[in-house]
């Protein structure tokens, strides 16, 4: 992509040449639109496509703001009203819809790397399709690969494709072993807030209501990661992803609770070396290294000030109280689709309970049932994956009524 060109070189061909072009699945929602902020403010970053859910006024404003060829929303009544709205600004941006329009924002052939920010297992296919088509992915999706590890990071290496973290921890591993491709991990320290609740006793979690688990200590993030990271099952899901972004087994991946969220995450290598990425709380530092990777550049925001910073400590995760945690280890030990029972039985209880159909301590006890009655499949394809998503959406609401 940035390669040295002669002198005599015209220079609109050198800008060209060093622009990198950027699709983004899932552009309304907090990663989607932080990333925008980045290309807002790096001249060699330009967006080609984008798609949302319905949010179709914010992705209104980023068309008329940013000009992309083309855009997809899921239903098509969102669509035919966009053309409408956007033919005397962006006429030349083509609206599409469903599916086949987020695999054409995944595909389209002016884009370098596709940021796959949406949420849930929606952004399987067109990860997949991004990758055949040569794209490099920066990851933030990571129901992809919590289900579909095994195909995605076998088909990234079939096609030479960059899978690029995105999460704040799975960056901060990522960079901690750059350079160190030779050596040996002994395991990897994930670290996580502890959410709101952290130091809670399993009675305590019996009073949560929907804004107590909305109102996260330290980071900024969409409802349901919001939750998730209250339930510590975001956590989890964690672990599976770095099982399959690293090649590391389960048991050399370690949750340590680093309740000021500076420390992102660290690599601990065989000689008993620990590297840790630090940072303020903000991810607009992990997407952009996926943007440039492999170089840094510059990034304005709060900078760390360690003559302000009074502590960094450390903490044990309590698997009893936060049992989502221990259920996503238990997950990717058994795997097949296994983690896809775990991944998809969450995904509809924290739907559940943002509706206020169900308590907090409810997500667990759907994930438990769904677990306990799957028969798991070894080696699933993506139609045995999306079988299996059906099948926790059907046993769920066979058995809770609310």
């Amino acid at each position: 992509m940035y390669r040295n060109m002669s002198a005599s070189a015209d220079i609109n061909s050198f800008e060209e040449e060093c622009m990198k072009n950027v699709a983004i699945l899932g552009s309304t929602g907090s990663i989607g639109t932080q990333t925008l902020e980045i290309i807002r403010c790096q001249e060699d970053l330009n967006l080609v496509a984008v798609s949302a859910g319905s949010n179709i006024s914010l992705l209104e404003a980023q068309i008329r703001e940013f000009h992309p060829v083309v855009a997809a929303v899921w239903s098509e009544e969102h669509a035919a009203e966009l053309r409408t709205s956007v033919a005397d600004v962006v006429p030349s941006c083509r609206i599409v819809s469903g599916m086949e329009g987020m695999l054409e924002v995944a595909t389209i052939a002016q884009s370098d790397i596709l940021i796959t920010a949406v949420v849930g297992m929606i952004g399987i296919k067109p990860t997949i399709a991004a990758i055949e088509a040569g794209k490099d992915i920066g990851l933030a999706n990571k129901e992809t690969l919590v289900t579909a590890g095994h195909i995605i990071m076998s088909l990234a290496r079939e096609k030479g494709v960059s899978i690029l973290p995105v999460d704040s921890e799975h960056s901060a591993i990522f960079q901690c072993r750059n350079g160190e491709s030779g050596n040996r991990i002994q395991k990897l320290l994930l670290t996580a807030s502890g959410g709101p609740f952290r130091g809670k006793s399993r009675k305590d979690l019996e009073m949560v209501t929907l804004e107590m688990a909305l109102h996260h200590p330290n980071w900024s993030m969409g409802k349901k990661i919001t939750i998730d990271s209250a339930t510590m099952v975001n956590k989890g899901l964690e672990v599976i992803e770095a099982k399959w972004l690293f090649d590391v087994k389960p048991s050399q991946i370690e949750v340590v609770v680093q309740p000021q969220s500076i420390v992102h995450s660290m690599v601990e290598f065989e000689d008993g070396a620990v590297m840790a990425q630090l940072g303020t709380p903000d991810m607009k530092l992990p997407i952009q290294y996926a943007l440039y990777y492999p170089k840094r550049v510059y990034l304005s925001g709060k900078r760390l000030d360690f003559s302000e910073l009074t502590e960094i400590t450390f903490q044990k995760p309590d698997l009893d109280t936060f049992s989502g945690l221990q259920y996503a280890y238990e997950a990717i030990e058994t795997g097949g689709s296994m983690p896809t029972v775990l991944n998809a039985a969450n995904e509809l209880a924290v739907a559940r309970f943002l509706n206020r159909r169900i308590s907090f301590l409810e997500i667990y006890e759907m994930i438990r049932m769904c677990m306990d009655e799957h028969k798991v499949i070894p080696n699933p394809s993506v139609d045995e994956i999306l079988a299996t998503e059906h099948w926790v959406y059907e046993t769920i609401e066979g058995r809770w009524k609310s």
